[in-house]
């Protein structure tokens, strides 16, 4: 009994070892992107709120906290709430198996990759369950254009982690890091490491391809009806969903908490530098944010569908080929 109950308080610890960190990120993570989107367009970012606008991401919450919820009346009120709840929870359970450092994953699947997949092609029910219950045209025409793009685009995610998993002969997320010890996988797979940005760009609707929620056409898209901490939920959960396609895209491409040829052993150390590679990546969502001007829907649908995925499928073909080459058939 007593061992069974240290089990769950160490399961639960590790749990909130990563739900805290994660929420706080996503807290600042938000007033970074402001405050950079500021200086790229020359003008200031929030600064009123705490010295240099730090406590902005805690008076932003506690203003969505303090809101109340409201329900249109033709909605469909269980389904209504329980959008952003799944919205979120999936955003959270992407994390189980993601190495972050030397001993900091919460579980070290065999089949990590596998896992992640099974949780980011569910990640598409709670914004489809948004749009059908809140009973609005606007929200259902975001939730299906939400739909097609996410699933659109993660075929060629998949082809593209294909490549991956070849070049380390692993499932295993952890592994496909330590494969990494000579070369980082961007150099042989530089190609597919841009598409994968790209990719992961569109998969969590993000700038230019936020066509779900484009305010010319769609008012805001699938959460239109939402306030308060529904809203909330959903923008948790779509910041969440950006820093874990960043740690996908080190830990597949930038050799996770890795250096070039050098061993990174000290536990606290290797989460520093995953750390520093995650916020580089970040930096290019916030950047294409700023830059770039949002594709139309036909253009987000030819890219994906005529040119990432006969691209990567075609490369999942090369590098089988120079991997069997290597090792003379």
């Amino acid at each position: 009994m007593l061992g069974r109950m240290s089990e769950v308080l160490v399961s639960r610890r590790k749990a909130l070892g990563v739900i805290v960190p994660l929420l706080l990120a996503i807290a600042y993570l938000t007033l970074a992107e402001r405050k950079v989107m500021g200086s790229i367009q020359r003008r200031r970012g929030p600064n009123a709120v705490g010295l240099y606008g730090l406590f902005t991401p805690l008076a932003d919450g506690r203003k969505l906290l303090l809101k109340e919820t409201i329900v249109p009346m033709a909605a469909n009120s269980s389904l209504f709430r329980m959008a952003p709840i799944v919205t979120f929870v999936l955003a959270l359970m992407g994390w189980v198996a993601m190495p972050t450092g030397v001993g900091y994953v919460y579980s070290d699947m065999p089949r990590g990759v596998i896992y992640r997949f099974a949780v980011s092609s569910l990640a598409v029910y709670g914004i489809m369950i948004a749009g059908w219950s809140s009973n609005s045209k606007y929200a259902f025409l975001g939730a299906l254009r939400s739909a097609a793009q996410m699933v659109s685009y993660e075929v060629s995610i998949g082809f593209i982690v294909v490549s991956v998993l070849m070049c380390s002969g692993s499932a295993n997320l952890t592994d496909i890091v330590r494969a990494q010890r000579e070369v980082w996988y961007i150099r042989p797979l530089c190609p597919m490491a841009r598409r994968f940005f790209v990719s992961a760009l569109a998969e969590t609707n993000r700038h230019p391809f936020d066509l779900p929620e484009a305010e010319a056409e769609l008012v805001s898209g699938y959460n239109v009806e939402y306030s308060a901490m529904g809203f909330a939920l959903f923008f948790l959960g779509e910041y969440g969903n950006m820093i874990l396609m960043s740690s996908r895209t080190t830990v597949r491409f930038r050799g996770g908490w890795l250096l070039p040829r050098r061993s990174v052993d000290s536990s606290g150390r290797g989460l520093r530098v995953f750390g520093v590679k995650a916020t580089t990546v970040l930096r290019g969502f916030v950047w294409a944010r700023a830059a770039y001007p949002r594709y139309r829907y036909d253009q987000l649908m030819r890219l994906g569908w005529k040119v990432f995925l006969p691209v990567s499928l075609g490369w999942v073909g090369l590098t089988s080929g120079v991997l069997l080459g290597m090792n003379g058939f």
